[in-house]
């Protein structure tokens, strides 16, 4: 211990270079590491200004605290010991400084708008409403989809309506009902009871139940169903709804009514009998919905005590019943508040339809919420769920995408929306980013774990090496729910099962060649016959 006490003090300044280099590719703060240390070992913690005085080199950190700061970030002390100086990986250097937008990781695909002359404006404005009336697709569907674009391409970074959101709530969390009603009333909002069962509604092709949750009335009248008096945690994403609606717009009353199930959930205010194609008020709204929904997340889980409480609870989803919050509120402010960047989010509603995505990764969709695609992969825990009565489920997946590979975990909960009718929310991140940056070896891992899902039918244990891997990583990042998939099976996924990768097709067809590419390449793959 002595001999480590010297290497510390010749050292101090390497070393801290390293624990500064190392947090920073972690996306923690000092405080955020401060406290990492303190779930760990409160006695040996460091606070965040003795951390900022060992990253600049003017303290040297005892052997104790070294061996504690090692735990947090999975490494051996003599690492921090290393003269070598560790550069950052070049696929991080490619894709950009946290803050920037990652070049892999984009949500949303970039089209290359060549030639440009069929882009112009005027012809954009002639040709999107002819395609929306061809394709069926209503005005408001749309208006989600160049919302969601947006919300990904933006990283999911709305900083006005953050501060918005802390000037109301002054930062207050957890907030209760009480507190939400007297911002109400300091908004000068009143209270309205009202008593609507459910009623059956059209989704598609079929009768579902439907509930009027709440709705805005102008100026300053917030009218709420008595049966959220029994649901507290949709009584007050209500509330902060109806609230965000006040601040920004002024309580114009241009926002839709909250409605679960079918048509009226999806869009309530225009019916079954919508028809396709795009009004003036369609983005108008759907934009208004996203502001006063996120201003809604951003009030109820202020980002920086938020951060804290997930950290607290090593982001499990099912913390949030401690203060009455959504497992929906829960995980999609966890895209936004964590400090791993590499998140996706759905909730899927059978038989196979997306009301809400978040992509912070590359991840492809498994269908759409615009239509259901007739050849999803069965093997998405998202989709597999919609159709099992589990409640819950962590998955490893690796994803085969033509010829690449990525890793991620996700864990669902299969739950109900007001109406009763059950639908399933996840939430996921991409593994491969965090282990480049913790000095991993990615794709050996993702194909480790892809080589055994092969060998055993699409689905096999995580070999011993890449269970490692991914428990290092689950506690750099501090998620519990990634290091519970280790002791689930990994599964081969794919964007369409018309492209499964596995030795017997999902669809059970024996060809592979189900498109005109894949029956080009099967030729061309072929010695040419004389």
């Amino acid at each position: 211990m002595r001999t480590l006490g010297n290497t510390l003090a010749r050292k101090s300044h390497l070393l801290g270079a390293k624990l500064r280099t190392v947090r920073k590719r972690n996306g923690l703060t000092l405080e955020e590491l401060s406290a990492r240390c303190i779930q760990l070992d409160a006695d040996s913690a460091p606070s965040m200004s003795y951390l900022s005085m060992i990253e600049c080199g003017k303290r040297i950190p005892s052997p104790e605290m070294l061996e504690l700061l090692a735990r947090v970030f999975q490494r051996q002390p003599s690492w921090f010991l290393d003269d070598s100086q560790e550069d950052e990986a070049p696929e991080l250097r490619a894709a950009g400084r946290r803050g920037s937008r990652p070049a892999r990781t984009a949500g949303a695909t970039a089209l290359p708008l060549e030639p440009a002359f069929l882009f112009s404006r005027a012809l954009l404005q002639a040709a999107i409403p002819e395609l929306l009336s061809q394709t069926g697709t209503t005005g408001r569907q749309f208006a989600h989809l160049l919302i969601r674009s947006h919300q990904e391409l933006s990283r999911n970074d709305f900083p006005d309506l953050e501060r918005a959101a802390e000037s109301v709530g002054a930062r207050q969390f957890p907030l209760g009902v009480e507190d939400l009603q007297r911002l109400c009333r300091r908004q000068g909002l009143k209270l309205r009871w009202f008593d609507r069962p459910p009623v059956l509604a059209r989704d598609k092709d079929r009768e579902v139940r439907s509930v009027v949750r709440s709705f805005y009335e102008a100026p300053h009248t917030v009218y709420l169903n008595r049966e959220l008096q029994g649901d507290v945690a949709r009584l007050k994403f209500d509330l902060a709804s109806h609230l965000g609606h006040k601040v920004l717009h002024g309580g114009d009353g241009l926002k839709t009514v909250h409605a679960t199930g079918g048509e009226m959930g999806g869009s309530p205010e225009s019916g079954a009998s919508t028809p396709a194609g795009l009004n003036d008020r369609d983005v108008l709204h759907a934009w208004r919905d996203f502001e006063c929904s996120f201003f809604a997340g951003a009030l109820l889980c202020p980002k920086i005590p938020f951060r804290r409480f997930l950290s607290s609870e090593r982001y499990r989803v099912e913390a949030g019943r401690k203060i009455d919050l959504t497992p929906a509120v829960v995980m999609r402010r966890m895209t936004k508040v964590s400090p791993y960047p590499y998140w996706h989010f759905f909730d899927a509603y059978p038989p196979g339809y997306l009301r809400a995505v978040y992509r912070g990764n590359d991840i492809p969709l498994p269908w759409g919420n615009m239509a259901q695609v007739t050849d999803p992969c069965p093997h998405w825990a998202v989709f597999r769920m919609l159709n099992e009565r589990k409640e819950r489920s962590t998955q490893i997946s690796v994803l085969r995408d033509g010829q690449r590979s990525i890793l991620y975990c996700c864990h669902s909960i299969r739950t109900h929306d007001m109406a009763r009718n059950p639908h399933v929310l996840s939430v996921g991140i991409d593994l491969m980013p965090a282990m480049i940056a913790n000095g991993i070896d990615a794709t050996e891992q993702v194909e480790a774990v892809s080589a055994a899902c092969l060998a055993n039918r699409g689905q096999a244990a995580i070999p011993a090496g890449a269970a490692r891997a991914i428990a290092t990583i689950a506690k750099v990042l501090n998620i519990a729910w990634l290091e519970d998939a280790l002791e689930n099976p990994a599964s081969i996924i794919c964007p369409r099962s018309t492209h499964c990768q596995r030795a017997e097709a999902c669809t059970g067809g024996a060809s592979r060649a189900r498109e005109i590419a894949d029956v080009r390449a099967e030729i061309l793959s072929r010695p040419a016959k004389r």
